[in-house]
């Protein structure tokens, strides 16, 4: 037989546990928040001459496992090929020439990804 015997209070435990399951939660609203920033973020950079690829921005989150994920997208496709693709890292052209990339993306991004990190560690520490 095997006895337990314990004096005080499981407040503290409690109290974090719950906060943990809250945590996930509130990950999940702040990369929701970055999310709907990064579009719009990204929909000012991208250079536009239709509007179509500026327009076409959106991102997905998802958790699994403890592992959190953000993803922008972009459903601008010409002949097959992601036009933010295109603008960001260039193309050739069906004339033999090239048109140089412009990084427009990751100026855009980086303000949103330092304020999911600043964001999520503050929340994460006072969990």
């Amino acid at each position: 037989m095997i006895s337990v015997t314990t004096s005080g209070s499981f407040k503290n435990t409690e109290s974090f546990l719950k906060a943990m399951q809250n945590l996930n939660k509130t990950i999940l609203r702040i990369l929701n928040d970055a999310g709907r920033k990064g579009v719009q973020a990204l929909a000012r950079a991208t250079p536009a001459n239709s509007g179509l690829a500026s327009d076409s921005w959106d991102y997905k989150v998802g958790a699994k496992d403890g592992v959190y994920s953000i993803i922008w997208t972009n459903s601008d496709i010409e002949s097959g090929f992601p036009v933010a693709i295109m603008l960001q890292y260039g193309y050739a052209t069906g004339t033999g020439g090239y048109v140089q990339g412009r990084d427009y993306i990751n100026p855009a991004i980086r303000p949103i990804f330092d304020e999911i990190e600043t964001t999520v560690w503050k929340a994460v520490t006072s969990a």
